[in-house]
């Protein structure tokens, strides 16, 4: 086999070198950075501790503010997906503001029956929250009866 020759190994090393630059350099953009989690306001009587502790491991990182912000949400550029995403999902649904006007709890139960809740980028960190078919339709159950939605 051949050696790379030492155009190649400079050109991997300056390529290298400029990669932790860069990744050094993002860590000054102060966006993602933001991690407070305002009160609670209003949280749902859940229909059972079942469904609380169902919501809790697999919405409530998002959908509340009682976000956890693990180690990883402090570092750029993945602080700035999981800062979008928290943002995000507190805008449509947040289970620790109910009675908000545009709060979608009638979506709840739909994105969960149709596993688009939680998110495979989410529970690949978060393997807690991955949910088999029991637990998801145990949630979806509850979700209908907590939130008023047809069953």
């Amino acid at each position: 086999m051949k050696r790379p020759g030492p155009r190649l190994v400079k050109a991997l090393g300056v390529a290298a070198v400029a990669g932790l630059v860069s990744l050094a350099a993002i860590q000054l953009v102060p966006y993602g950075r933001d991690h407070n989690n305002p009160g609670v306001l209003n949280e749902p009587q859940w229909d059972s501790p079942v469904t609380a502790d169902l919501a809790d491991r697999a919405c409530y990182d998002c959908h509340s503010n009682r976000t956890r912000w693990p180690w990883y949400s402090n570092i750029a550029p993945v602080s700035w997906f999981v800062y979008r995403d928290v943002i995000n999902g507190r805008a449509e649904l947040n289970f620790s503001e109910m009675g908000r006007k545009d709060n979608e709890t009638d979506k709840a139960a739909d994105t969960v029956e149709d596993a688009e809740m939680p998110p495979f980028r989410y529970t690949v960190n978060h393997p807690e929250a991955r949910l088999d078919d029991t637990e998801r339709q145990a949630l979806l159950r509850g979700l209908r009866r907590t939130l008023g939605e047809e069953d």
